[in-house]
């Protein structure tokens, strides 16, 4: 194989030693998000102490690359390891185009067969895999299918909207230097130059539609054909394009031996094309040993949308066409939800409300846990604009709840860097939630030059062993799930129907029976919980596995036949009870 790939013809797709097996369950693991650029470089700095850290961050370098390092990531594992997460999905390390110095998130690539060297090289990318594998921890890789960056333009550079009737004339080839490069002389693209590999140096390789003209209010047509802001559609329905997409990425598992993919803009693709390339990369890494590769999307969508693309394969309305089957989808019906849940904001019932319609969607309900990634945060914000979960809050106890609600409910649990550490941050553009953990000149509190890596941090301690008892329990990764009534007297239970409450379901094994709750409230509560009379009849004992020492006895109430235990609960703080006689 050649130093420098340019052409997918000349990848040895052979790995390098034996792969490192899949997990048996993806809901086994606890993904850590992280952004390459923003999360660690290869330097040292001071730990941020609120007191005497630097303030006055320069609006105009949120935009531009850190400095942060794949290196970076491969010294902080044992940092992530200690959280208690097994798997890390990071952005895009692929290269994007040199002269833009704002394409950090790694959306916009130039060259689909080099690492960015803005984040370092092929062999640091290795060995952060390796280092990972050594830990006993996965490696997820953010990867794009729907389109390229901005590496060629319309005639005379100039924006096009979308065309409804058909493509655009193709204009030239973008240069390093950002000069015009005309296709005839495509043969004199340097590394920098145009896209990369030569398979996708052909202009009918585009829709050439122009700009998705308002991208959350377009029609299926324009959402699918039109260009993603500057960045260039793929014509994926072309058989050469989709064998060179394959291609691509099967390299980097060869390469890599990564474990799995996130799959951008999935809303924005074709899902026949979505649905070969999984079929491919799933066949590709069976071959090799890794029998539950995981793929996973973004789609943006209620449960009604979702469950189209996870647990079965249904037709496209009106056609042939099917669904690609993901192992998994982000969990944005949750994400729209909780948070408010969690702040008192809502009522609890929202989240009944989304589980009950499981039920219609699923045939196995205490199944559905596999098909989501659920999270609280991560670096594309829908549902409060520019904002984390901690933008304005005052009790960082709320971030434990929050994440401690993911790893004892349903799903595949993801935390997005910094929440670990209380990153509040908010503005008027995703920047401002893409704040730098380890100094840079866009720190998280307004902050420059200082790091953020503080395994002391109480929101840090308290999700650590919250993922410790997840690990040891399995009732709280496959188990079965019920929300619970409430009373504050004994006598008269319900559903909470606001968010002064304790928010209580249980997880049920086989005849295991773990009970979870959260005081939502800014008060002392002392609320009593229905338990299963079945499973847990009165003088059962849960033992409080957060509180060591902690045992709660099943009472029973005579008049309406419920048991239950009473559970104090201080303001925000979390209860996970295990039957232990």
């Amino acid at each position: 194989m050649p130093d420098r790939l340019t052409s997918v013809s000349d990848i040895d797709f052979t790995t390098k030693g034996k792969p490192f097996p899949s997990p048996r369950d993806w809901r086994d693991v606890f993904i850590y998000q992280l952004l390459i650029d923003r999360f660690d470089d290869d330097q040292e700095h001071p730990l941020y102490d609120p007191k005497t850290a630097s303030r006055g961050r320069d609006p105009a370098q949120a935009c531009m690359f850190q400095g942060g390092k794949i290196k970076g990531i491969t010294r902080r594992l044992d940092y992530i390891k200690g959280l208690g997460c097994s798997a890390v999905w990071i952005s895009p390390p692929f290269k994007n185009r040199i002269e833009y110095n704002d394409s950090c998130h790694g959306y916009a690539i130039q060259d689909f067969l080099s690492v960015d060297p803005r984040l370092g090289t092929l062999e640091d990318l290795q060995e952060m895999c390796r280092e990972a594998h050594a830990r006993g921890m996965y490696v997820i890789f953010d990867i794009v299918i729907n389109h390229t960056g901005n590496n060629w333009g319309y005639p005379d550079d100039g924006g096009r909207p979308f065309n409804e009737k058909g493509r655009y004339d193709f204009g030239f080839w973008r240069g390093r230097n950002n000069e015009h490069i005309p296709h005839e002389r495509v043969k004199d693209l340097g590394p920098d130059d145009g896209v990369w590999p030569v398979e996708l140096q052909d202009p009918d390789a585009y829709k050439r539609r122009g700009e998705i003209r308002d991208l959350m209010n377009c029609g299926p047509d324009e959402a699918i054909n039109g260009d993603f802001f500057s960045l260039k559609d793929l014509d994926l329905p072309r058989h050469e394009v989709m064998d060179a997409i394959i291609r691509i990425y099967k390299y980097w598992i060869a390469a890599c031996d990564v474990d799995g993919f996130r799959m951008d803009t999935i809303g924005n693709t074709e899902p026949g094309a979505a649905a070969a390339f999984c079929n491919a990369i799933r066949e590709y890494a069976r071959s090799i040993g890794k029998d539950n590769f995981f793929i996973y999307a973004e789609i943006v969508a209620g449960d009604d949308k979702l469950q189209k693309f996870v647990g079965r394969n249904t037709p496209v309305e009106g056609t042939s066409e099917r669904y690609p089957v993901f192992s998994a989808c982000l969990d944005f019906p949750l994400y729209f939800v909780l948070e408010e849940v969690i702040k008192g904001f809502k009522s609890p019932g929202e989240l009944r409300d989304r589980y009950e319609r499981f039920n219609h969607f699923y045939r196995d309900y205490s199944e559905a846990g596999q098909y989501f990634v659920t999270f609280v945060d991560n670096h594309d914000q829908m549902a409060r604009p520019f904002k984390r979960f901690m933008n304005g809050v005052g009790d960082w106890k709320q971030a434990a709840l929050a994440i401690g609600y993911l790893l004892c409910n349903m799903g595949i649990p993801c935390i997005y860097y910094g929440t670990e550490q209380g990153f509040d941050g908010g503005g008027d553009n995703d920047l401002y939630v893409r704040e730098a953990m380890f100094g840079g000149n866009w720190g998280a509190f307004d902050t420059t030059g200082v790091q953020f890596f503080n395994p002391d941090n109480p929101i840090y301690q308290s999700i650590a062993r919250i993922a410790r008892i997840r690990v040891e329990q399995p009732t709280l990764r496959y188990g079965r799930e019920y929300f619970r009534e409430i009373s504050g007297n004994g006598k008269d239970f319900g559903h909470p129907i606001d968010g002064h409450c304790t928010l209580a379901f249980s997880r049920m094994l086989d005849v295991d029976e773990m009970l979870i709750c959260m005081n939502l409230d800014m008060q002392k509560r002392e609320d009593c919980v229905v338990v299963d009379g079945n499973a847990s009849p009165a003088g059962t004992k849960f033992r409080d596995l957060l509180h060591e020492g902690v045992t709660y006895a099943v009472e029973h109430s005579g008049e309406n036949g419920w048991c239950f235990v009473r559970v104090p609960l201080e303001s925000h703080q979390m209860a996970i009870l295990k039957r232990v006689s």
